[in-house]
């Protein structure tokens, strides 16, 4: 099967998506976060808990211990910018030429200038911050409300609308369009950023895992109020940040090319 042909099939099932959605949990309207499902999810969570004390945190600390910090940066720059079509796509999707044209124009500039991605110049000397977004951002652009809060086995913290964002972004891949093995290179180049996301916020994801009375309620707490912050177009503040970002999903969202979407 072709690239092309296989993107097709995906987004043919875009509309199934949005009608899963449409079953999704209402959100509360005051502000607290629904958690029917919270008995499965403290499962999930204690499955990540032991994958992170085992293989994550071990092997980021030997990562950062040994990779000098210009190599760790530029790993993880090349894992960013093959998420920047994605991120185009999507703000096509929500209407926003402006984040597109940026978008855009900060993957030229990285892929030519910043040797496909190994360097940043487009933030350091033309000033294009990267603005990145997913299909879960576009459907809540789209009035989509959260749902019920979900943990994800090896992926992290979630929502319904969130967690079909993901799948959604991982079947649409805009990589498979421009190469045939575009999804498989994306999983190869992430691992490396995974390791360096870990141990850089190292502090912070330990102190929410391993220092809390209750790191399930913390991370749900913390995560639940940082993607809403995201989504209130705040997310460049200071103190804006999300633990898990790019740590757990990118190491294995390669694994569902390998289903027949």
């Amino acid at each position: 099967m072709t690239c092309a042909p296989k993107m097709l099939k995906s987004l043919a099932l875009l509309p199934a998506f949005l009608l899963i959605l449409t079953a999704c949990s209402p959100t509360p309207q005051d502000g607290s976060i629904a958690d029917p499902l919270e008995n499965l999810n403290r499962k999930s969570h204690a499955l990540n808990k032991s994958a992170d004390r085992a293989f994550f945190r071990p092997a980021s600390r030997a990562y950062g211990a040994v990779t000098p910090e210009p190599v760790r940066r530029s790993l993880s720059n090349v894992a960013a910018h093959l998420n920047e079509p994605r991120s185009f796509v999507n703000h096509l999707a929500q209407g926003d030429i402006d984040d597109a044209g940026h978008t855009f124009i900060r993957f030229a500039v990285n892929t030519t200038v910043g040797l496909f991605g190994l360097f940043d110049p487009a933030a350091g000397d033309f000033g294009l911050e990267k603005r990145g977004s997913g299909f879960g951002d576009t459907l809540a652009v789209w009035g989509a409300g959260e749902g019920a809060y979900l943990e994800l086995p090896l992926f992290g913290p979630s929502n319904e609308r969130d967690a079909i964002g993901r799948i959604v972004d991982i079947a649409t891949n805009p990589l498979s369009v421009v190469a045939e093995d575009g999804p498989e290179l994306a999983a190869a180049t992430s691992f490396p950023s995974v390791l360096n996301s870990r141990y850089e916020l190292g502090e912070n994801v330990d102190g929410i895992l391993y220092d809390s009375a209750d790191s399930y309620a913390q991370l749900r707490l913390f995560y639940t109020e940082n993607r809403r912050f995201q989504l209130s177009g705040q997310a460049s503040a200071e103190n804006a940040f999300d633990p898990y970002e790019n740590l757990y999903e990118e190491v294995y969202e390669g694994l569902y090319d390998e289903l027949d979407f």
